[in-house]
Order: C-alpha cells, then structure tokens, then sequence
C-alpha cells in the first residue's frame, strides 16, 4: 500500500514521516500531566518519547510519577518487534477505571532499556493529558497510543485506510 503525502511542516513543527523505523527514544524536557476521574494522577518532568515512522509520539513515564492506586496490573500482554514483551494496567482516577489503558516493558530489549520502570498510557480514555501544557489529541483509532500535539504532524497512522502504511 502506498504511503500517503506527508502535511507541510510549518516553523516549529515535525513530521512524523521524518521519524526512523525502528523507533527512537528521545528524552524530552517538558511537563506532562494526565487527569483521570476527575484527579491528576501523573505531574512530571521525567519524560521519554517514541518516535516511529508515521506514528505520533508515545510518552513514556516513571511508574513512581503515577499516583498511589493509578496503576493496577490487568491482565494480558503484546509483544512488540522492537521493544519486546509488554503487560498493562488499568488506570484509576477517583471513581474512573480505565481498563488495560497504561502498559509498560518490564525488561525491554537492548536499545530500548530506558523504557524500563516507565509506563504509557492510552490519551482517548483520560480527562485530560498534557505536554508542556498543550492538552493532547489522541492518535487516530484504537490500537495505538500516540499523543498528538501542534508541534506535530502527520498523516498519523491509525485511521482508516492507514493498516498498510
């Protein structure tokens, strides 16, 4: 399938077609905040991003950022080509659960060892996520866990039509 034309990249921006497969860790000196059943559950500065062809960023966070109770172990596990092998929580803010909605790679392999002891989280089902005080927009479908912000463009992966990119 043919990949799609990628949006024009104004002063500030980046284009996730410029992004590397495999992916690239990069640490990121900005707040992110995610608000959850009405609390804030996740206020760091401790951040490190996913960057992926054609896939807005994924924020990946200390586990001890996390409120006390936000993070449950869920049932399940995924394997990833580049990271390895994942489990899942379920995020809970005040009376909210999101079920399987965070997740992390307990011993990822070799490049991505940083991801350790860090969790991701999936924005459509939170209150609120924030990066540098910009409130994010989830990426496109189900699956992925992208956060998009105007500091980046796309086409984004996860669409409809987007399976074969």
């Amino acid at each position: 399938m043919r990949h799609p034309s990628p949006d024009p990249v104004r002063d500030g921006q980046e284009s996730v077609w410029d992004y590397p497969r495999p992916p690239r860790l990069e640490r990121v000196a900005q707040r992110v905040t995610i608000d959850l059943g009405g609390e804030r559950i996740v206020d760091t500065d401790d951040v490190v991003r996913v960057l992926e062809t054609s896939h807005p960023p994924v924020y990946y966070l200390p586990i001890d950022a996390f409120a006390v109770g936000a993070l449950r172990p869920a049932a399940g596990s995924s394997f990833c080509e580049f990271k390895g092998a994942a489990t899942y929580f379920d995020v809970v803010g005040g009376e909210t659960v999101a079920e399987r909605a965070g997740w992390t790679y307990p011993t990822p392999t070799g490049a991505y060892a940083e991801l350790a002891g860090r969790v991701a989280v999936y924005p459509r089902p939170m209150d609120r996520c924030t990066v540098g005080g910009e409130e994010v927009v989830p990426q496109p479908g189900g699956f992925y866990g992208g956060w998009i912000t105007s500091w980046v463009v796309g086409p984004f992966k996860g669409g409809p039509g987007s399976l074969g990119w």
